[in-house]
């Protein structure tokens, strides 16, 4: 079986960061064998790469792509924090903020991008609870953001 570390590549995906959040923030808690990320915003080299609101500048497309960077983004700091992504037994739950204008209703089409990804990478340990839900703004004018939660191997 490949590693979850070997399958990024094997996918020739990027993971971007990591990307810490401001402190008193920590990227990542691990907790009683669950470990949880701060929000991933869309950012490729510490720049934000899709700024806007869904339904105004932003297309459902972009937000896809958006949404999977968080989510590679969220893996970022869970590498980080773990040593390496095949600590995680399974994606628990994400929780993806869309930013949008009043009356916008994809946001689960949005957030398809970021729970894509991480059945790609992980496999049936990839499919896992979540919420898509839209708000007016996003921190930095990010139009997307990605919380992952996951289970540890004891």
């Amino acid at each position: 079986m490949t590693s979850f570390d070997g399958r990024v590549a094997e996918l020739g995906l990027t993971l971007h960061g990591p990307h810490p959040p401001h402190d008193p923030l920590d990227a990542v808690v691990v907790h009683q064998g669950v470990a949880r990320t701060s929000g991933q915003l869309p950012r490729v080299d510490g720049q934000l790469i899709c700024v806007g609101t869904l339904g105004d500048n932003i297309t459902v497309e972009m937000g896809y792509d958006a949404a999977r960077v968080c989510a590679l983004n969220a893996l970022s700091v869970l590498r980080a924090k773990l040593g390496t992504l095949d600590r995680i037994e399974r994606v628990l739950t994400v929780t993806g903020f869309v930013a949008c204008v009043p009356g916008f209703d994809q946001q689960p089409a949005v957030i398809d991008g970021a729970s894509h990804v991480l059945r790609d990478i992980f496999g049936e340990a990839g499919r896992h609870t979540r919420s898509a839900i839209g708000v007016a703004a996003l921190p930095r004018g990010g139009a997307v953001e990605i919380e992952v939660t996951v289970a540890l191997k004891s």
